[in-house]
């Protein structure tokens, strides 16, 4: 039966692929759609209000300036509202201010699209923080990331430094597509039972006679965005395990359709706006190559369980897992919201088999099944770049990528953009295990403690934002370097990546000749897989052998 619910759940995103890809398409190319009467009006007069002109357009370094400066005002107004929010209205709980340290962090956090949070959603913010400081750069750290991706795919087929106007793609993309999709994911989560509602908490007695507090708010349209967005992060501090968040089976599938949708169509639409739609097949191939393999990882790892609690009559692995979803459901969960770097939880990671947690780890590290919003579609691309670049080495060929040459400065811009992303998962947690302070912050020791560290700065480098457990993030040192870590891992290979685009968008087109290389095929898809995964293991291989497979190795049969 498990079987059965993931493989109707991969059905239906396939089904869902050329249709949202194709509208893609049509809003990033300007081209007229039957919602223009809807959406122009409003856009139109968002471009006033900001002082934009929709005809004009931006070169890479532009285009750069525009993402950071941006980013930087929406980040400072985050810090801001979550230092004084006891100050301000729409606070029914009376919750006060958020330290300096843990303010950075979210700040930083929500403005990357990682939403990691060493906070409980339900305690630690105010109605007015959970709109402002995090609802909206939901919306808008995954447009950015989106307009991003978007102005790649412009520079790889450009004739001209013309990336687009960043403005106004961060603005189509949230009117034509994120709010209107989310506005009816969250009718539909209304309907499952999630609370929308500015009232406060609600004080009830229990059966034994004692109170409890039952925290409400505005938690379906924040969960709708929160994995259309592929943003993580949760109302509540146990996120979409919480049955106010993700109520039913119902309600689980449509968190995974929505992290999926997006990502996986974008894909898609890449192959459309290149006009070579194989190619787009080809990059999507390898990616599901990759995907599936760990779905089945953790799919069976999980079934397959602990064998001591098999010898004594315990089958499957549900520690950390809710009933209402059961081992299936939460293997693809975690599968799909590490692969789309969303963050959001249905269950607890560190619960999972070694080999579960392994998976997720994994699918961080690599950071280019899918992705969030351009994420894994750039990293995809990028790793593309040099496995054109090595195969030409190979057969002593100028590399080329859709006609035009990848050279020195493409490759070495790639290498920085891909080398930045270990860089800032590994060192951070060594000093981590050199710093007293921070390992008193670790609850397990051994092989799990090292798991709890590396996972956590790999979200943030990722990202993804999701959490393995067992770590008392909430301190000083892992809230300024895990936010560090997210700026470090976000914005440095935003710039190196559109420098890239700017590079071969004025580069001319080399003919198709009987040598050229394929890059649309089969074969050349099974070759992106192999330099992924080498390229991965190279890197990240020792720490993970310290980590998950020593403790899986470790345990008793």
């Amino acid at each position: 039966m498990g079987f059965v619910q993931v493989a109707v759940t991969l059905v239906i995103i396939m089904l869902l692929v050329k249709p949202v890809g194709a509208y893609l398409v049509k809003v990033f190319s300007q081209e007229k759609t039957g919602l223009d009467r809807a959406f122009g009006p409003v856009e139109r007069l968002l471009y006033r209000i900001m002082g934009v002109r929709e005809g004009e357009s931006m070169g890479w370094r532009a285009y750069v300036g525009a993402v950071l400066l941006s980013n930087f005002v929406m980040l400072l107004l985050i810090y801001l509202i979550l230092r004084l929010q006891s100050y301000l209205p729409l606070n029914p709980d009376g919750i006060g201010n958020m330290p300096a340290g843990q303010a950075f962090n979210t700040a930083a956090s929500f403005i990357t699209n990682t939403n990691w949070q060493s906070y409980s959603g339900e305690n630690g913010l105010s109605y007015l923080s959970q709109l402002i400081a995090i609802t909206f750069p939901m919306f808008t750290s995954a447009a950015t990331g989106f307009a991003i991706a978007v102005a790649f795919i412009r520079g790889l087929i450009g004739r001209q430094d013309n990336l687009g106007n960043f403005y106004v793609d961060m603005t189509r993309t949230i009117t034509r597509v994120f709010l209107p999709i989310s506005f009816i994911v969250a009718l539909f989560l209304v309907f499952q039972g999630v609370p929308q509602t500015l009232m406060g908490a609600v004080h009830a007695t229990t059966l034994e006679g004692g109170d409890q507090t039952i925290v409400r708010g505005l938690i379906a349209s924040l969960e709708s965005i929160k994995h259309l967005g592929t943003n993580g992060g949760g109302w509540m501090g146990t996120n979409a395990a919480h049955p106010f968040e993700n109520p039913t089976a119902l309600a689980n599938l449509v968190h995974i359709l929505c992290m999926m949708l997006l990502p996986t169509a974008l894909v898609y639409a890449f192959g459309l706006m290149i006009r070579n739609k194989k190619q787009g097949w080809a990059v999507f191939g390898a990616m599901s190559f990759i995907f599936l393999v760990m779905l089945v990882t953790v799919f069976v790892s999980e079934y397959k369980g602990v064998g001591a609690l098999d010898a004594m009559g315990v089958h499957g692995n549900m520690e950390g897992k809710e009933v209402r979803f059961g081992i299936s459901e939460s293997a693809l969960f975690t599968t799909v919201t590490t692969a789309a770097t969303t963050g959001s939880v249905n269950n607890m990671h560190e619960s999972l088999t070694p080999l579960g947690g392994f998976t997720a780890l994994a699918e961080m590290m690599l950071n280019n099944v899918f992705g969030g919003k351009g994420v894994g579609l750039l990293n995809g691309l990028l790793y593309l770049i040099l496995s054109v670049f090595i195969c030409g080495l190979m057969v002593g060929r100028t590399p080329e990528f859709l006609g035009k040459k990848i050279e020195g400065k493409e490759v070495k811009l790639a290498c920085i953009a891909l080398l930045i992303h270990p860089l800032v998962i590994l060192v951070p947690t060594a000093i981590a295990f050199l710093s007293p302070n921070a390992q008193s912050s670790i609850a397990n020791g051994g092989m799990h403690g090292l798991t709890e560290v590396l996972y956590a700065f790999a979200s943030g480098a990722a990202n993804n934002g999701s959490a393995f457990g067992g770590l008392t993030s909430n301190t000083d040192f892992y809230n300024i370097g895990i936010g560090v870590v997210m700026l470090l891992g976000r914005y440095v290979s935003i710039i190196a990546m559109l420098a890239i685009a700017g590079s071969l968008a004025v580069k001319r087109v080399i003919p198709v000749t009987t040598g050229t290389l394929r890059t649309n095929t089969a074969l050349f898809s099974g070759i992106l897989v192999v330099i992924i995964l080498v390229i991965g293991a190279l890197t990240f291989f020792p720490s993970v052998a310290l980590g998950p497979i020593a403790e899986h190795l470790a345990m008793p049969k």
